[in-house]
């Protein structure tokens, strides 16, 4: 997906794929070379070459949390995909390694943390903050004046209630409705969402 849309609606030019060896069982994709990661530094120096960690919400993003910080202390810059159909106020701030897909609407004084993704038609009200390593799904409402911590995951048709602090490491479920501030680790269910008691980043570790 990621290449897609760094192909067909980026200045950037897709140059290859990079994996760790365990997971490679080919040369190449695409027309395009699978790189180990080990050598990636020797084959595409951070002084020419951006990155993108093309990784869903995994362990509740702390996959992708994980290798981005990795590749990062290595020296690389990471390039974010902002859909030339979705609609971004022009004083939001965008951080590094993000892709904002199709029919987001982005409101005034937004800030977007490093490492985020929102999929398709979600709304960010103004003046909210979605920390770094969030994973936000479709058609999400976030009311204005509000902040998600990081490594969140909103699920779909899921919104916030205006001025509502969801805190670190929440789950808030499918068509969850958030009218009043979360404790940090939660999985939220239902309208209105209520605390399953069971600690979100461990569940999802035992789930694997």
């Amino acid at each position: 997906m990621a290449y897609e849309y760094f192909t067909k609606d980026s200045d950037f030019e897709v140059c290859a794929f990079v994996a760790d060896k365990k997971f490679i069982d080919t040369e190449e994709k695409r027309n395009l070379p699978i790189v180990d990661t080990e050598q990636l530094l020797r084959r595409f120096s951070p002084m020419f070459f951006w990155l993108f960690v093309a990784i869903g919400e995994s362990n509740l993003n702390y996959d992708r949390r994980r290798i981005y910080l990795k590749l990062k202390s290595q020296g690389y810059r990471f390039a974010s995909y902002v859909s030339s159909k979705a609609f971004v106020w022009d004083n939001v701030k965008i951080g590094e390694n993000c892709l904002v897909l199709g029919n987001n609407t982005l409101d005034p004084f937004v800030t977007i943390g490093d490492n985020v993704v929102l999929w398709c038609g979600n709304h960010i009200g103004h003046r909210s903050v979605i920390r770094a390593h969030c994973f936000i799904t479709s058609h999400v409402v976030v009311s204005g004046f509000c902040e998600i911590g990081e490594n969140c995951f909103m699920g779909v048709n899921s919104c916030t209630c205006a001025r509502i602090r969801v805190a670190k490491d929440n789950f808030i479920a499918m068509g969850a409705v958030i009218n009043k501030n979360t404790r940090e680790g939660g999985i939220y269910v239902g309208n209105p969402a209520r605390n399953q008691n069971i600690s979100a980043r461990e569940y999802f570790y035992e789930s694997l």
